[in-house]
């Protein structure tokens, strides 16, 4: 199952392909007794795909068959023992993908000629990816994190092991050698090459990046490379031969100084904007700025979700299962508002309560 919507994977899901292109959209639960019903759930909406490919007159019977056939092989992947809040199948002629959200999503299929991505886009904001990269000085390890979870990433050429000539850390442990082991050229060859490797991946998906390792190395690294300079430095060595969890501890701290902050300068922003006419609230009021571009800062509360009906000129509330409700509003607006430029912050539930869950700084 896939996680890392990386610019480039985002592009290629947004292509169009031929008709049609089929997104299942199901919630998920990590826990039980919720996890209880995914699998039915995710049955019938699988059930409900094949539905309106049956029922659809432009879709011939071969391409029906192609498409049904990649719906079943995307259902034998997916491990809903790892289930996160949500799930999406997408399936073409020739192709399936099988995505898990960190986000709750609304159950609906769709056949279009691209895969609907808001709702990814929005799981992937709300989640604020970040890497960690764990050095000591035979190893340098690669983690992916995103809400409270962290995994190891064997991608890029990581994790990086030193070549073993004349390196023997147990010894140096054992006679308090350390510090020299930083002042060794092979070392400093060894860490410039993890900071050329790990700026290709930044390049490709672009993300905060936090860097541990015991001091000396931390310095080295500082000294060897160019990417700290964008980075957030975490002392603490042991790491990169450490567990996903010991990484998930040593950051906690550090992410959640960083979310705090962020939040009251959302506050603070929000606040000038009123004094300067330029502040909108409320989804009706955001999703016709979103679609203006006019959105310079969106702020949503984490768990905000609201359902509503397009009544031409506004949006009005809508109960889940209506005809023509849109039961993932906020998520197209964030989508809407990032593919504009605008910087979209998730903020703790209740922030916002005089804004009715979302609010924004307006660019005019």
């Amino acid at each position: 199952m896939e996680h890392d919507l990386s610019p480039a994977t985002l592009a290629e899901l947004r292509r169009p392909r031929p008709y049609p292109a089929v997104s299942v959209l199901t919630p998920t639960h990590r826990r039980e007794p919720d996890n209880a019903q995914d699998p039915v759930r995710l049955r019938n909406a699988v059930a409900e795909a094949k539905k309106q490919l049956e029922d659809d007159p432009a879709v011939t019977r071969e391409r029906r068959m192609e498409v049904a056939r990649e719906l079943d092989r995307a259902l034998t992947e997916v491990d809903l023992s790892h289930a996160e809040d949500g799930l999406a199948i997408f399936a073409a002629p020739g192709e399936h993908q099988v995505w898990t959200l960190a986000r709750s999503v609304p159950e609906r299929v769709v056949l279009s000629d691209t895969f609907l991505t808001r709702n990814l886009v929005a799981a992937q904001a709300a989640e604020r990816p970040f890497w960690v990269l764990s050095v000591a000085a035979d190893r340098v390890t690669l983690w992916s994190g995103g809400g409270d979870r962290v995994v190891e990433e064997r991608t890029g050429g990581f994790p990086m092991d030193r070549p073993p000539e004349n390196f023997d850390p147990e010894r140096q442990e054992r006679i308090g050698d350390a510090p020299s082991t930083f002042r060794d050229e092979t070392t400093r060859r060894f860490l410039r090459d993890a900071d050329t490797a790990m700026t290709k991946v930044l390049r490709a998906h672009p993300r905060p990046l936090y860097v541990t390792g015991p001091q000396a190395a931390l310095a080295l690294f500082e000294e060897a490379g160019s990417i700290t300079k964008e980075a957030v430095l975490v002392p603490r060595g042991g790491l990169a031969h450490g567990t996903p969890e010991a990484v998930r501890q040593a950051v906690r701290p550090v992410l959640d100084e960083e979310a705090r902050g962020s939040a009251d300068a959302v506050a603070e922003e929000l606040v000038a904007a009123r004094g300067r006419k330029e502040y909108a609230a409320g989804v009706d009021e955001l999703w016709q700025s979103a679609r203006t571009g006019r959105v310079r800062l969106l702020a949503v509360e984490e768990n905000y979700r609201v359902t509503v009906r397009d009544a031409g000129d506004h949006l009005i509330p809508a109960e889940s299962g209506d005809l023509d409700a849109r039961e993932d509003i906020v998520d197209e607006i964030v989508e809407q508002c990032l593919e504009t430029g605008a910087d979209v912050r998730f903020v703790p539930d209740g922030m916002l309560g005089d804004a009715n869950g979302i609010a924004g700084v307006l660019r005019y």
